[in-house]
């Protein structure tokens, strides 16, 4: 689908104001906004054994929270994401935190087990303003420093998601469950203020398009862009290895002989967060023509990491140095791929955004559900083999579509 040049003539003023708009300091903010967003449909992991006690849910039905949580995220991705491209997207990102913010309190005051279950669905739905702030970013941002940009707020992505179990896991411990949804309510309002007053106003028009086609330009997008799918489907494989590995995590760290308190388990994120941090790098290389460089180290880095994580029985710092090289790996392709991602369609970045991401949810479910199975049946061994196995198919099928990449990038 074309867009018309007034369209295309809206994008191109927002990147040439931007030099003078686009702070340090917006930048951390929509990185913070970021992680605050996206950890609301990670904080129910650690508390599921306290939820299902306040409404008296059976241990094998509570796990619906987190199926509930992950099927309205990406219904989001799908429907909500895409405004970015057809309305103000200062107003969006304001709006949508807003009922994210009604939703979080209804949650925490919830008197009923069916009022949280709703309550959950929209904070799962209503959390995917991550993803706008992120297209956002990079529409803010000029284009020799997209890549730097996009790292850097994309980080706040990883942080929120590794931090979100430590943060519920301690306010449990000081005020019970609800207290973690009822602060982050607080936490976002305020954070709400910060970003009305700092998010530039910009001059919008209006794109040729009706919601339904809006919708269906997402679709196509699959279809038209080759870099899309490709990256995508590196995202597709090195999410399913992250949520391998921390969905599985806690199994072995709450038996014996560790027996972990959820807190303990959720402050292994923190080495998480380190390499992250390390990772947003990845946005400079990418914006100096280094993208697919930085992708095969990473994912060599990503084998690699199992080595050390095999070790958890033995050696916790062996397995935090392997935490580091896990989260390092794919925080840099993840930023990687975005960063190339977004210089196709200037135009159509929250709609790339939405449909790069719906790669991400896929992988990210799928590497909840195996693992937990692969546990159960092999132990830490077949979660590790598991995760290495996927780890060197991503290794491949880079091999495989690097010359492919190359063509289309010297376009």
């Amino acid at each position: 689908m074309k867009f018309t040049e007034d369209f295309a003539t809206k994008t191109d003023e927002l990147q040439l104001a931007s030099s003078s708009i686009m702070s340090r300091y917006t930048e951390l903010l929509l990185a913070i906004a970021c992680g605050m967003a996206v950890a609301n449909i990670y904080f129910a992991h650690p508390l599921l054994d306290s939820i299902a006690t306040d409404f008296i849910i059976t241990p094998s039905t509570i796990g619906i929270v987190i199926t509930i949580t992950q099927i309205c995220y990406a219904l989001g991705l799908l429907l909500l994401v895409p405004l970015g491209d057809l309305l103000n997207q200062r107003h969006v990102i304001i709006g949508q935190m807003l009922m994210l913010v009604v939703a979080l309190v209804v949650v925490g005051i919830a008197p009923t087990s069916i009022v949280f279950f709703i309550g959950i669905a929209v904070v799962g739905l209503l959390a995917t303003v991550t993803q706008t702030l992120v297209a956002y970013a990079s529409t803010l941002a000029v284009p020799a420093e997209r890549g730097r940009v996009v790292g850097f707020v994309t980080s706040g992505v990883v942080i929120g998601i590794l931090l979100a179990r430590t943060f519920a896991g301690i306010m449990t411990d000081l005020g019970g469950w609800r207290s973690v949804y009822l602060s982050s309510a607080v936490l976002i309002l305020i954070l709400i203020g910060l970003l009305h007053k700092e998010l530039p106003g910009t001059v919008y028009k209006h794109p040729p398009l009706s919601y339904p086609m809006l919708l269906h330009s997402v679709l196509m997008l699959f279809v038209q862009e080759r870099i899309l799918l490709i990256r995508g489907i590196l995202a597709l494989l090195i999410f399913t290895v992250f949520s391998t590995f921390w969905t599985s995590l806690v199994l072995p760290l709450s038996s014996p002989s560790y027996s972990f308190s959820h807190t303990a388990i959720g402050a292994f994120g923190l080495a998480g967060v380190s390499g992250a941090l390390a990772a947003a790098r990845a946005g400079r290389l990418a914006d100096r023509g280094l993208g697919q460089l930085t992708t095969f180290v990473a994912l060599v880095l990503l084998m690699a990491s199992w080595f050390f994580i095999y070790f958890i029985n033995y050696s916790i710092p062996v397995l935090i140095i392997g935490i580091i090289l896990l989260d390092l790996a794919v925080q840099a392709v993840h930023v990687t791929n975005q960063s190339l991602i977004f210089t196709v369609r200037p135009e159509a970045r929250s709609r790339l955004t939405a449909a790069y991401m719906v790669f991400y949810s896929v992988g990210s479910a799928t590497g909840s559900i195996v693992s937990t199975n692969i546990y159960a049946n092999y132990g830490w061994k077949g979660v590790c083999l598991f995760g290495v196995s996927v780890s060197a198919l991503a290794l491949v099928f880079w091999m495989a579509t690097y010359r492919l990449t190359k063509e289309i990038m010297q376009k």
